[in-house]
């Protein structure tokens, strides 16, 4: 039997390919894995059935056999470590493509997520127009730093790996911040990983719940 992921029912994100399934379902498309989706509602996340999976009790989850798996990147890195296509061969690579995937979790995306947050949910605050290029600056300096390491290369690290889909799917969610205009070589980047076949049809079948959702809306 596929792996089963889980994923919103509704997505919040509004069919943008930014809930963070869409991680998990580009790499089974990059490897080949076919999968079946289980659509959770916020209701069902919080039940003890979903809390069993995931006890933070959030999306996705991944299951295959006796095996379930909480967190995007540590589903990701398993279903690298078991199919080939994305992660090295060379051992050396390999760690410097784990640690890739590291970073864009771990360094690139917190300012990121902070910013998105204050965005969304702060705007009416008195303090947001004083706060917001406070966040902005702090996304700015790794957004510089990633740019000088990528520099005119197409990936971070020779060939295509799971560190580059965890770091385009991290930088994807500032579409609305307008700061990734800022640094075109990292535009082009995310424009990359976007264009692959792997991801459009993640990509399409994310937005196809969306719409699903919308019309029994």
């Amino acid at each position: 039997m596929p792996p089963t992921i889980t994923a919103f029912e509704s997505s919040p994100d509004r069919g943008r390919g930014q809930a963070r399934d869409m991680r998990v379902r580009w790499a089974l498309e990059e490897v080949g894995q076919p999968y079946d989706v289980r659509l959770v509602s916020f209701e069902d996340m919080k039940a003890p059935a979903h809390r069993a999976r995931h006890p933070f009790g959030q999306i996705p989850t991944y299951e295959d056999g006796d095996l379930a798996l909480f967190e995007s990147g540590a589903i990701v890195l398993h279903i690298a470590e078991r199919h080939a296509g994305l992660l090295p061969d060379d051992a050396n690579a390999r760690a410097r493509a784990i640690a890739w995937m590291f970073a864009a979790l771990s360094t690139l995306e917190p300012p990121i997520v902070d910013l998105g947050m204050a965005m969304l949910f702060e705007r009416d605050r008195s303090w947001y127009e004083e706060r917001l290029p406070v966040l902005k600056d702090r996304v700015r300096i790794r957004l510089g730093e990633l740019s000088r390491r990528l520099g005119d290369a197409d990936w971070l690290d020779g060939a295509f790996s799971a560190g580059d889909l965890m770091m385009v799917t991290v930088l994807r969610r500032l579409s609305a911040s307008g700061l990734l205009d800022e640094y075109p070589d990292l535009s082009a980047y995310v424009a990359r990983g976007e264009a692959r076949p792997a991801f459009r049809r993640a990509f399409e079948a994310q937005l196809a719940v969306f719409m699903a959702a919308s019309k029994g809306s």
